[in-house]
């Protein structure tokens, strides 16, 4: 496991395709805006579709923010489609089937063996301006990052 990045460090750049099977390159969403990246176990699971729904619901308060929000788990893009599909989710979902994108975060595992359920507040220079990581406390995932852009934009 890759040293898990912190406040201050620089998110790296990668490729993964999205829910539409389109090649993506993380540095072209981050383009003067900020991204609040969450890794997410599974579609289709209970946490995570909690989780996903409450990303949509707050959706437009972080456009308001200046921020777009993107989910990342090792589902496939066919997987991620019928997921955004079902659950009416505005925001792009990426595969990363090899778990390369969740090493190069170091995100961490939950029991060991779980994917963890860790999100970024990227800025729109590429610096990690805050990371929360809980399995559990789903709801928190999204008022801390509301409460971080606000931060941001208060100090821009």
């Amino acid at each position: 496991m890759t040293k898990a990045l912190t406040v201050g460090d620089f998110a790296p750049d990668f490729v993964l395709k999205n829910q539409h099977g389109q090649v993506v390159k993380f540095s072209d969403f981050r383009a003067n805006q900020s991204v609040v990246l969450y890794f997410y176990p599974k579609d289709d699971t209970p946490g995570c579709t909690a989780e996903a729904k409450c990303f949509r619901d707050s959706y437009e308060q972080f456009l308001e923010l200046g921020a777009l929000v993107i989910g990342i788990s090792s589902d496939s893009a066919e997987a991620h489609i019928k997921f955004a599909e079902k659950n009416r989710l505005p925001f792009t979902l990426l595969s990363d089937s090899l778990g390369r994108v969740r090493k190069m975060f170091g995100v961490p595992k939950t029991l060991m063996v779980l994917p963890g359920r860790t999100t970024f507040v990227i800025n729109k220079y590429g610096e990690i301006k805050h990371v929360f990581s809980s399995q559990m406390n789903i709801q928190k995932h999204i008022s801390e990052a509301v409460r971080i852009l606000k931060q941001l934009q208060s100090n821009s």
